[in-house]
């Protein structure tokens, strides 16, 4: 090793080379170079923190509602404005009227009061109801008288009542009352010998000939269907039943029905049959 020297500061000497210093016996460690990204994060950071907004200061009505006397004090923005619970006395009235209602509601609607009376036989074949009701009242609307009938065509009933003659009567009821014409009747069609069971012999089918608002006015098929203030809502009304019922027959459509609306829920392979 020291003749290898020897020899590498001769040639230097020689050839006029600088001679190399003698390598230390440890290198140095290298110093770490700084981050830039990490002195932007820093800064950003810093910037992020000025930038947070200050409490806003309390507002009027804060300040308001805080003075209030203890006794306020559901009213304070301390406490949600929930609404208080109803008194026990109201909440059992509330179920004591809900339970008189579902005792008389029947074909499951609560719209729909009346009383079960199950089977009804008939005095010549055909006639007679399966599963039979009375109804009293269909939407809050009595039936004078109540009427026998099924639960379809009891359905068919209040879904018309809401949604056919109370709108048409809208600016001059409320309807309170509605005259029942006719309802279950073990007969033929129109009464002639050897026609075919009437739908009023299976509970398909009501007629209905006047209709009293709440002020006493009573409005009557017969006087109201052609002339008149009256002429409107009612001819709206009975527009409205076709396709709520099967059938809908009324002044114009013969002479059997000039004073009074029949609904039947009576179907056909064509559609609901409207005159």
């Amino acid at each position: 090793m020291m003749l290898r020297r020897w020899f590498t500061t001769l040639a230097c000497v020689i050839w006029g080379l600088p001679i190399a210093a003698a390598a230390p016996e440890t290198s140095p460690r290298p110093q770490s170079r700084p981050n830039p990204d990490a002195a932007a994060a820093a800064t950003e950071l810093l910037a992020v923190a000025r930038m947070r907004p200050h409490l806003r200061p309390a507002s009027e009505q804060t300040i308001i509602a805080a003075s209030r006397p203890e006794g306020l004090a559901f009213l304070s923005p301390d406490t949600s404005a929930r609404p208080w619970p109803r008194p026990p006395s109201i909440e059992s009235q509330a179920m004591a009227k809900r339970k008189l209602r579902r005792k008389g509601a029947v074909c499951g609607d609560l719209k729909i009061q009346g009383e079960n009376v199950g089977y009804v036989p008939g005095r010549i074949k055909a006639c007679g109801i399966k599963d039979a009701v009375r109804v009293n009242t269909v939407a809050g609307v009595r039936l004078n008288p109540p009427a026998l009938m099924n639960c379809r065509t009891a359905t068919a009933l209040r879904q018309w009542t809401e949604l056919g003659l109370k709108p048409a009567f809208r600016q001059r009821g409320p309807v309170v009352e509605v005259k029942v014409a006719a309802h279950y009747a073990c007969r033929t069609r129109n009464n002639k010998r050897g026609a075919r069971i009437s739908e009023h012999g299976k509970g398909n089918a009501i007629d209905l000939s006047a209709f009293t608002m709440m002020d006493g006015e009573v409005i009557t098929v017969l006087k109201g269907w052609g002339q008149g203030t009256t002429r409107k809502p009612l001819r709206k009304a009975y527009k409205r039943a076709c396709g709520v019922f099967g059938t809908t027959l009324g002044p114009g459509s013969d002479g059997y029905h000039r004073d009074h609306f029949h609904f039947d829920t009576a179907s056909y392979r064509s559609g609901p049959y409207c005159r």
